[in-house]
């Protein structure tokens, strides 16, 4: 027999392709956003980051789970306690009024976190 077998090997393939599949949507945070697009987004890495989730009614989400804003104070507080160099990114609907968006900016700054970064979508606006 002079020919090579694939069959063992489109065999693993679609094991895996089924396994990307399957644990694909669960890297993605489960909040459903539509967020704002900027030609200028890209993914950064800092030392320690938080995620903070405002969704389109202006919901708190910290860890994907929804806070009240004086609890959320308290939970940024210990965080910058812990390690005053972390970072606090924003994921913010893009249909949330900005009026909510500074007020939690200002608890952020006003737990002790400083550096505060805004996560978008870099979308059909980074297209050349």
């Amino acid at each position: 027999m002079s020919e090579i077998n694939v069959t063992p090997l489109v065999d693993v393939m679609l094991v895996l392709v089924v396994i990307f599949i399957l644990t694909a949507p669960l890297l993605t945070s489960a909040i459903k956003l539509d967020l704002p697009q900027s030609a200028a987004a890209k993914p950064v890495e800092a030392p320690r980051a938080l995620t903070l989730v405002v969704d389109r009614s202006g919901q708190i989400f910290l860890a994907d789970q929804a806070i009240a804003p004086e609890r959320l104070v308290q939970e940024l507080r210990l965080t910058a306690q812990a390690n005053p160099a972390t970072e606090l990114r924003l994921r913010a609907d893009a249909q949330v009024p900005y009026g909510r968006i500074v007020e939690v900016m200002g608890l952020a700054h006003q737990a002790g976190l400083h550096r505060i970064g805004f996560v978008a979508d870099p979308g059909a606006l980074a297209k050349p």
